[in-house]
């Protein structure tokens, strides 16, 4: 049993707790704040949350808070070992395409070879499947064709309670519609024969269109573009400390997973249904 008393000396000692907290970091897990509301109604401000950071492969290991790269990024993807791409519907930890030294939480609402748009009432996207698998996976859900092509109404409203709208108090598409007119906005601008505005955006190979579940209220791919998976870090795992803004912990958050926050938000919901 020597060795197993030298792997304890060591993991005592400064050197072994640094490389193990630095590898569990590097390679398991690392702690991420939510710092605004783009994804209220899911999460909420001040929500601490572990990264599951071997959810879509190995990303290159940054040195926490400084940001150096520990290692050079051998394949090119940010990534040491390439894993599993970001699905449909997933909630996503990413480096900010424009400054990726900053991290970013939203959910994947397209992938490569989807088309999206946003018009006035929201969002329609188009899975690279076609109509066929629109008409057998998205049963009910609103449709409308967009340059002859059949489009459905943003599913995430149905599949994940925290995905809203507040139109009355912000208005994404005006906001895009001034974005536009100033040549700042990455999706497209096209105008039907009817003469309704609406934007467009076909998803590039390996990346991810990002939105945030507060629609109206989000800072995400709209604007700035889509992500590509060497920005992909990994995905929420659990909340390990929760407070509002004055500072009162939310006890009731603490320890759950994303996935039973939303059950949790879904059941409240049909509650205030009845």
């Amino acid at each position: 049993m020597k060795w197993f008393k030298k792997l304890y000396d060591f993991a005592n000692s400064w050197t072994g707790t640094l490389i193990i907290v630095l590898g569990i970091i590097f390679f398991v897990a690392q702690a991420f704040v939510i710092p605004s509301g783009s994804m209220i109604g899911t999460m909420l401000i001040g929500d601490n949350l572990f990264v599951k950071k071997f959810a879509y492969g190995t990303p290159t290991p940054r040195l926490p808070w400084l940001e150096w790269k520990v290692l050079p990024d051998f394949n090119d993807n940010g990534h040491l070992i390439e894993g599993d791409r970001p699905k449909r519907g997933d909630i996503v930890i990413f480096r900010f395409p424009l400054q990726d030294t900053i991290h970013y939480v939203k959910r994947c609402v397209a992938k490569e070879g989807d088309e999206v748009i946003y018009a006035e009432e929201g969002f329609y996207f188009r899975p690279i499947e076609g109509d066929a698998y629109i008409h057998e996976r998205y049963k009910g859900v609103k449709t409308r064709h967009f340059f002859g092509k059949l489009f459905v109404y943003d599913p995430y409203l149905s599949e994940h309670s925290g995905v809203h709208y507040e139109k009355k108090t912000m208005n994404a598409f005006a906001q895009m519609l001034h974005y536009a007119s100033a040549n700042q906005l990455f999706m497209s601008a096209h105008r039907s024969a009817e003469g309704e505005i609406f934007f467009y955006h076909k998803v590039e190979k390996d990346h991810f269109f990002m939105m945030g579940d507060n629609r109206d209220n989000s800072n995400d791919s709209r604007f700035w573009g889509s992500v590509p998976y060497k920005n992909v870090v990994g995905k929420p795992w659990f909340v390990y400390f929760s407070w509002d803004e004055d500072y009162k912990i939310r006890w009731n958050r603490i320890g759950k997973s994303i996935e039973t926050l939303e059950d949790e938000l879904r059941d409240a919901k049909a509650k205030e249904a009845l």
